[in-house]
C-alpha cells in the first residue's frame, strides 16, 4: 500500500491519521464523561491530567493531517447526487473545525480555571487566557457543547459512509479502510465481456 493517496484510493498515511484521530476522539470524549467515576480526588486529577493530554495530542494530530492533506491528492469521489457530494463536503469541513475547536476550548477552559497545562507530565503549555472565575462555567459549557456537536456531525459521517457501502455498493467506506480490497470499477456500457 502507498503512503500517499491515489485517484482510487486514500493512502496509509491519511488512513492512519483518520483512525488515529477518529480513535482519540472517540475514547478520549468517552473518557472525559466516566471521568466522575473515579473512586478518589487524586484518581480523578490523574484521569483529568490524562484527558488534556490525549486531546492536546488529538489537535496535534489533526494539525499534520490538515498539513499532509494540502500536499497529498484525494481519491476521486464516488457518483452521487450533487446535493450528497455537497452534504459530504459540509460534514468534512464542519469535522475538521470541530476536531480543531474542540482541543482548543478544553485548554481555553484549562486557562481561565488557572490551572497549568502539562503535556504528559513531560512540558507545560502556555495559557491561552488569563484565569477568569466569570468565564469558568461557560468555557466549561462551550467544550462540552462542542462535544456534542462533534458527535452529531461524526454519526452523520458514519451513517454516511455506511449508506454508500451498503446500499449504494460504491468504495466510500472500503477506500478508507487500514484493510479489504476495493470493488472492481462499474464496466461501462460498451463493454462486450
Amino acid at each position: 500500500m502507498s503512503l500517499r493517496s491515489s485517484d482510487r484510493r486514500w493512502g496509509s498515511v491519511a488512513k492512519f491519521f483518520h483512525w488515529i484521530i477518529a480513535l482519540g476522539i472517540l475514547g478520549n470524549g468517552l473518557f472525559g464523561l466516566l471521568m466522575d467515576l473515579a473512586s478518589s480526588p487524586m484518581q480523578k486529577i490523574n484521569w483529568l491530567a490524562l484527558h488534556k493530554s490525549i486531546g492536546l495530542t488529538v489537535l496535534a494530530l489533526v494539525l499534520l493531517r490538515i498539513a499532509w492533506r494540502w500536499t497529498d491528492r484525494r481519491p476521486a469521489e464516488e457518483p452521487a447526487p450533487r446535493w450528497q457530494q455537497l452534504a459530504a463536503h459540509a460534514a468534512h469541513g464542519a469535522l475538521y473545525v470541530l476536531i480543531v475547536l474542540l482541543p482548543l476550548s478544553g485548554w481555553w477552559f484549562n486557562s481561565v480555571t488557572g490551572k497549568p497545562l502539562q503535556w504528559f507530565k513531560l512540558f507545560n503549555l502556555p495559557a491561552l487566557a488569563q484565569k477568569n472565575d466569570a468565564l469558568r462555567d461557560f468555557a466549561h459549557g462551550v467544550h462540552e457543547y462542542l462535544f456534542w456537536f462533534l458527535i452529531l456531525v461524526l454519526v452523520a459521517h458514519v451513517g454516511g459512509a455506511l449508506k454508500h457501502h451498503l446500499l449504494d455498493h460504491d468504495n466510500t467506506l472500503r477506500r478508507m479502510l487500514p484493510f479489504g480490497r476495493l470493488r472492481a470499477p462499474p464496466a461501462s456500457e460498451g463493454d462486450s465481456r
